[in-house]
């Protein structure tokens, strides 16, 4: 027989928390400390009671004697970067005194190295910073101490010190320039992507809300489109997700979306206006494969008329929070037959006050998990807030299936209340 498996304990992280070395804070998004290790009580002197609940800047101010103190000055950006990106902020070496606890109003010379990480709450946003730092003045002031007669450092350590201040000022001001230009080729995306996802007769309906989320780690550009087409009596809504990410994608969605939004107004009915499409997606690189669902919605009779290519269904929620899963008229994506197969569509009656909602895969699926699953999923998170205003019901949405910062796939989301 085997020797039978040891059962450990399962982790405490609050206690690994408290245990690392490393001293720690753990801030809020309105930079109020609300949890601290005892390696960082030890590095400062304080105790839990005289930190937690304080404004990180109210607990340790700059030092008031020292006119060249920059200490709030420089940990400021970097703690509101960690709020706007997400992302982790590494600091460069710098001097920050720290109040004396036994002699309110003095402070004591402090050198450290700091780096400020996020941590997501459940919706994706930035809910805690961890704000670690390593207390490195032993090292700073024994570079002091090691000096010849006179008060000098040697030769050879005034050029290393003066060699590690210039490289670590030098990459204090590359970060700054690369968080610059990563900020401008964002906008700069931001901007095409709002142009080419302009929807002139989305403005006129104040009952449809859309949602554009790039995949993590993207520009803000994808290959994913939503689009609103009046017509008459009604209106048609289309969500389409082109294979690929980036401009190049973003690319090919554009014309395919120019090429639905045309077909609308030529032809009669999403079945004929896919048609259309796929004929179109032959002569574009790289369109095959694309997948597009277009719902047109007849106002006065209160029905809608569906055709699918290759597409996760839309959902149509009654305001009791039941649904129907618009999966009755599906066939292959864009280019998937190498002859032209005529497309099918199909209809189904709504009641005023029902919500339709159409989507890119993003927004559920997840790896080596079944469709079924994610799309039980998309419904029981839909069921409870059936009510809410489209609006609202986006955002709650996102935030119940957890990408409300993103996914690893671009999502498109279309809300409509008929």
């Amino acid at each position: 027989m085997g020797q039978e498996r040891v059962r450990r304990p399962e982790l405490d992280h609050a206690a690994l928390f408290a245990a690392t070395p490393s001293a720690c804070l753990v801030l809020d998004p309105d930079l109020v400390i609300v949890d601290v290790n005892e390696a960082y009580l030890q590095a400062t002197g304080r105790t839990r009671d005289d930190l937690l609940g304080q404004f990180v800047f109210d607990a340790f101010p700059d030092n008031p004697a020292d006119p060249d103190a920059e200490g709030v000055q420089n940990l400021y950006p970097s703690l509101r970067r960690v709020l706007a990106t997400g992302e982790p902020d590494t600091m460069a070496v710098q001097r920050y005194d720290i109040p004396l606890a036994d002699r309110p109003g003095d402070f004591e010379e402090r050198w450290w190295s700091t780096i400020n990480t996020p941590v997501p709450g459940a919706d994706g946003r930035v809910a805690w910073i961890i704000h670690r730092v390593e207390d490195v003045t032993a090292f700073v002031l024994s570079r002091r101490s090691r000096r010849l007669p006179g008060g000098r450092l040697s030769e050879r350590e005034e050029a290393m010190e003066a060699e590690l201040y210039v490289r670590a000022r030098a990459l204090q001001h590359l970060n700054e320039e690369l968080r610059r230009a990563h900020a401008r080729e964002r906008q700069v995306a931001l901007t095409l992507q709002e142009a080419m996802l302009h929807s002139p007769d989305l403005a006129r309906h104040r009952d449809i809300a859309v949602r554009y989320l790039p995949a993590i780690g993207s520009l803000n550009i994808c290959g994913d489109w939503y689009d609103v087409v009046d017509l008459p009596g009604g209106f048609a809504v289309a969500v389409g997700d082109v294979v690929g990410h980036g401009l190049e994608a973003a690319a090919v969605m554009g014309m395919l979306r120019s090429a639905l939004s045309a077909a609308d107004r030529s032809v009669v009915g999403p079945a004929q206006a896919l048609k259309v499409l796929g004929l179109y997606a032959r002569s574009v690189d790289e369109a095959l494969a694309t997948t597009v669902v277009q719902a047109l919605i007849d106002v006065a009779g209160r029905h809608l008329t569906y055709s699918s290519a290759g597409h996760p269904p839309p959902v149509l929620l009654h305001p009791d929070g039941s649904h129907d899963l618009l999966d009755q008229a599906t066939d292959p994506p864009l280019g998937a037959h190498p002859e032209h197969v005529p497309r099918v569509q199909a209809h189904v009656p709504y009641m005023p006050g029902d919500t339709l909602i159409l989507y890119t895969d993003g927004l559920i699926e997840r790896r080596d998990e079944d469709i079924d699953v994610s799309l039980t999923r998309l419904t029981d998170a839909l069921a409870p807030v059936s009510r809410l205003s489209p609006e609202r019901l986006a955002d709650a949405l996102l935030a119940r299936l957890g990408v409300s910062a993103g996914a690893p796939d671009d999502i498109a989301l279309v809300i409509v209340r008929l």
